[in-house]
């Protein structure tokens, strides 16, 4: 079971981006800007790690329909509760390493927010079973943080600290884009280089992109 699971999921995960500060919002919409410029109306997509629907309830107008699944379901209700009658949109608990889809049921795969390495598990198992469920010539997005980010992410955390959303950053292993909390919340970054060698090692086709001085997004076409 996973920290956000555990510790942050449903009303308290809402809350974490309630306190975004300015900076932080400004990377937040900037990711779903550039996920939106891929999309088309005609669209099937899954999120991984879609927790109360952030993401989906955006992307919502932009395609034919979204899933998102989270392995926690007071997030799942809570989104199923925001999105209401929205056709659009459906929740599902699941893993993201064993999806319940057919191979190529989807026109893309949405992972951002760092969700790569937020997850805590193999990366290129995470990949592989994105681009399992993904038609040929549809597409992975996932992204991470630019290390030019590292002083807005955080004093973000910092904040989810202060009010308790998380346990007391230890600052002694924090640091190399790395943010470690006396509760047990780790999570590190991916940088586009760690990106083109993933990729590399699995010979897959894939655009590296900075966006908003924020994030680092990689697109994944299956070939």
């Amino acid at each position: 079971m996973s920290y956000y699971t555990r510790h942050l999921s449903g009303e308290r995960l809402q809350m974490v981006y309630a306190l975004a500060p300015p900076r932080v919002r400004q990377y937040l919409e900037a990711e779903i800007a550039f996920v939106a410029g891929w999309l088309e109306s005609h669209h099937e997509v899954l999120e991984l790690g879609c927790g109360y629907g952030r993401v989906m309830l955006k992307l919502a107008a932009k395609v034919h329909r979204i899933i998102g699944v989270d392995t926690a379901p007071a997030s799942l209700e809570l989104g199923r509760q925001l999105a209401g009658l929205n056709s659009h949109l459906d929740f599902l608990e699941m893993d993201a390493l064993g999806l319940s889809f057919q191979d190529g049921a989807f026109d893309a795969v949405v992972c951002i927010q760092n969700g790569i390495c937020a997850f805590g598990v193999d990366r290129e198992k995470l990949v592989l079973e994105a681009l399992r469920v993904t038609r040929r010539g549809g597409f992975a997005i996932m992204s991470s943080y630019a290390p030019g980010f590292w002083p807005h992410r955080l004093e973000w955390f910092e904040v989810q600290a202060r009010d308790g959303l998380l346990g007391p950053i230890d600052h002694e292993q924090t640091g190399d884009g790395v943010i470690v909390c006396k509760d047990g919340f780790r999570a590190g970054a991916m940088t586009a280089e760690e990106f083109r060698s993933l990729c590399a090692r699995l010979r897959l086709h894939h655009e590296i992109t900075e966006v908003d001085g924020s994030s680092i997004f990689c697109v994944i076409i299956k070939a």
